[in-house]
């Protein structure tokens, strides 16, 4: 196992990246696009929120499309290959909000179902859309908090009025631990798990899009 540090913006580091998998593997079986930011804004908020907008489109929408063409000759040469790309329920809907970081996602989407037409028998795709995952830090991104609105709807007050009651994240067990129904929030590793078993199937079997929710989570799309 290697680690290499790599900026998905860059179409030159994710080949050279990729290339170093192949002098030490010789071939490349799956890729996972998965680097992200979220900066949730109002359009009202643009001059706050551009610059990260911009980043947003970099790593969402390039980063993703970086991954896929680094692998892309490698996979169809070796006449087998899997790409993972990393969406979101975002993308299910344009809403408040969510307006740049959803048309990255949404963009995602595309890449994901046009690679599959294209190299049908030759590349798997598998499209990734979790709910809300706080391990991620994905929330860190968020430009004006204001703008989960778009997410929760209807549940905002009660969700906001849940965590008032719990200001310290001290929530109770059954809305913390995976095996219950009421669970709020994905950890990563069960976005992970998800990943494996769509990789693991056999060759011919191509998993094509899921979606991971928590099942007791407040989200509408």
């Amino acid at each position: 196992m290697i680690g290499l540090t790599c900026d998905v913006t860059n179409a030159e580091q994710v080949q050279e990246a990729v290339q170093e998998a192949l002098r030490l593997y010789a071939r490349v079986d799956v890729m996972v696009n998965n680097a992200g930011v979220m900066p949730l804004a109002f359009f009202a908020d643009h001059k706050a929120a551009y610059r990260a907008w911009n980043a947003c489109i970099d790593i969402n929408f390039k980063g993703v499309l970086h991954g896929i063409i680094a692998v892309y000759d490698q996979m169809i040469t070796q006449g087998s290959g899997q790409v993972v790309n990393i969406s979101s329920i975002y993308s299910n809907f344009p809403v408040a909000g969510g307006g740049v970081y959803g048309a990255t996602k949404a963009a995602v989407n595309f890449l994901s179902e046009s690679l599959r037409v294209e190299s049908q028998g030759r590349i798997k795709v598998t499209n990734v859309r979790p709910t809300g995952v706080p391990g991620t830090a994905l929330a860190n991104g968020i430009v004006n908090p204001a703008a989960v609105v778009g997410i929760l709807g209807q549940n905002m007050a009660a969700y906001q009025q849940m965590l008032q009651a719990h200001p310290d994240s001290d929530l109770p067990t059954e809305h913390t631990t995976a095996d219950s129904i009421e669970l709020l929030a994905l950890e990563p590793e069960h976005v992970a798990d998800q990943i494996v078993y769509a990789i693991n199937q056999p060759l011919g079997v191509s998993v094509g899009d899921i979606t991971v929710r928590a099942s007791g989570d407040a989200y509408i799309l």
